[in-house]
């Protein structure tokens, strides 16, 4: 649903059918109740389902769709424009990690997007996702969307790390330090006013530092570990100064 839907609509809501069979995630301010950061979560089989997932609209997908074993989708990321606490996206992922862990998911993948459609603005990024962070052969997406831009193709110029980085969606750069990788294209989404790339990461080749650590960060202040029990998700996260609450559920 483009932005503009969402403003027709009475209750102002974006909302699209995925929402009806995806388990919808809110990162929530305990002190003040207030909603920081939303996502919603796919469950698959395995890749013989992917063509069930929102990616699966702009990206040709056959390759994965050999992929035997379970997987989820994450999409709709959003953190609040004045959410500038880190522990947001942290309390996130260690939720995902919980998830994970109880699912038995082995491949984590969705669309990361960068704000307008100006891919110029974003030379460096795609660079440097050219250069390091390109989908194997097998799973790499093919393109299916009439409006993309090819930048492993057309871009050969030597990334600035630091600019590239800064441009880069913060869930992008969690997927890529955690030993994720991305399409060879972006697809233009106007409707949206946003870039995407399709970003996956095989659970399996996370560090295990890393694994480690969001499996301790899955544990909530009060020691009750991210769990996934009548329909609903709960972790929690921790600031110097505030601490907050991931909870979800299906609509």
């Amino acid at each position: 649903m483009s932005r503009q839907d969402a403003a027709d609509r009475p209750d102002g809501l974006d909302a699209d059918s995925f929402d009806n069979i995806c388990l919808q995630v809110l990162v929530v301010e305990v002190g003040s109740g207030q909603v920081v950061a939303t996502f919603r979560l796919l469950q698959l089989r395995c890749g013989a389902e992917i063509g069930k997932s929102y990616s699966a609209q702009h990206y040709g997908l056959k390759g994965l769709a050999t992929f035997q074993r379970p997987m989820v989708e994450m999409g709709r990321f959003c953190i609040a424009p004045d959410e500038g606490d880190p522990g947001v996206l942290r309390a996130a992922w260690s939720a995902l990690a919980a998830f994970v862990d109880r699912e038995g998911i082995k491949l984590l993948f969705g669309c990361s997007s960068f704000r307008g459609t100006d891919a110029g603005a974003y030379s460096d990024a795609f660079a440097m996702l050219t250069e390091r962070h390109l989908a194997p052969p097998c799973w790499r997406p093919r393109i299916k969307s009439s409006n993309v831009f090819r930048f492993a193709q057309r871009l050969r110029q030597k990334p600035d790390r630091r600019r590239a980085l800064c441009s880069m969606p913060p869930l992008l750069r969690s997927y890529l330090s955690m030993g994720g990788w991305v399409s060879d294209h972006a697809v233009i989404d106007r409707d949206l006013n946003t870039l995407h790339v399709f970003t996956g990461l095989e659970v399996d080749s996370i560090p295990p530092g890393r694994a480690r650590l969001l499996r301790a960060a899955a544990v909530s202040p009060d020691g009750r570990e991210s769990c996934m029990a009548d329909g609903a998700l709960s972790s929690a996260r921790k600031s110097s100064d505030t601490s907050g609450a991931v909870s979800g559920g299906r609509p």
